[in-house]
């Protein structure tokens, strides 16, 4: 037993608010004419920034020091290493099992919303055939979205389970790496449909995958639970956190246009993570 039933329930809550933040996403898309492009690629950098900071210099440190105490500095180094790789591969093999057509990280998730939402206009309900593509586009992405949540509950869960006060910064990146995420699924379905319950209601769905990821990861690990295997889910956590970073945040943060501002954002979630590892550590 690696934490008691009160730290399972509050690694959960934080693993469910950061999923359900993907219906703050389809929120955004019904009840703001306009957009803040601008606002978006520095909070996604801040997200990336928070992540890649927190993942060498907290999350994947105490995976090693855990492997290096239960294996030897050599063995544990070895395993700290094969972690992380893992959970690149991991979240990478997930990308590609994906179509590229329908995954919302290989194209930036805003781009639609932001064709029918320039000048302040409100979006428009399309018909005909492009109804019946548009409702078929946002449940494939839908789908999309909640194959890859499944990993990201696991992670926010075992961090914030293992160390409640770093779970929090996680949380909070993992929720902001998530509303484009929602706008990538509501827009589609609510073009279609016309429907604000029903577009919220896939998008708020999708979320769910990663308390679900949480859930089933913990009761399949929890028998086998001990240092050396927390250290590997650490490792791996980290691994799966950069590569979100490097390959979603980022990116997804320039093609609103605004490079330097998604470095700003970068920069400056590592600053503030920096500043509350020191003052709460």
């Amino acid at each position: 037993m690696i934490a008691d039933t009160g730290n399972v329930f509050a690694a959960l809550a934080m693993t469910t608010a950061a999923g359900l933040s993907t219906g703050l996403g389809s929120l955004s898309v019904f009840f703001s004419r306009r957009t803040d492009k601008r606002f978006l690629s520095v909070s996604l950098g801040f997200s990336a920034g928070v992540m890649i900071y927190i993942s060498f210099v907290e999350i994947l440190f105490k995976g090693r020091t855990a492997l290096v105490e239960a294996l030897g500095i050599r063995e544990g180094g070895w395993a700290a290493a094969a972690g992380f790789f893992g959970g690149i591969a991991l979240i990478a093999v997930i990308d590609g099992l994906i179509p590229a057509a329908r995954n919302p990280h290989e194209r930036s998730p805003l781009a639609d919303f932001f064709a029918r939402n320039t000048g302040g206009k409100p979006l428009e309900r399309m018909e005909g055939e492009a109804e019946a593509k548009l409702l078929r586009t946002g449940l494939l992405t839908a789908l999309a979205v909640t194959i890859h949540n499944f990993p990201e509950g696991m992670a926010t869960f075992f961090i914030a389970l293992k160390d409640p006060a770093l779970g929090i910064p996680v949380m909070a990146a993992v929720a902001l790496h998530n509303i484009p995420e929602g706008i990538a699924v509501a827009t589609p379905v609510y073009l279609a449909s016309g429907s604000r319950k029903k577009a919220a209601t896939w998008a708020f769905l999708s979320g769910l995958a990663e308390p679900v990821g949480a859930i089933t990861g913990f009761l399949l690990l929890r028998p086998f639970m001990n240092e050396a295997v927390l250290g590997v889910l650490f490792a791996a956590v980290a691994g799966i956190m950069v590569f979100i970073s490097l390959d979603q945040l980022l990116p997804t943060a320039e093609k609103f246009g605004e490079h330097h501002l998604a470095v700003y954002g970068l920069v400056g979630g590592m600053g503030v993570m920096a500043l509350s590892l020191i003052l709460l550590g």
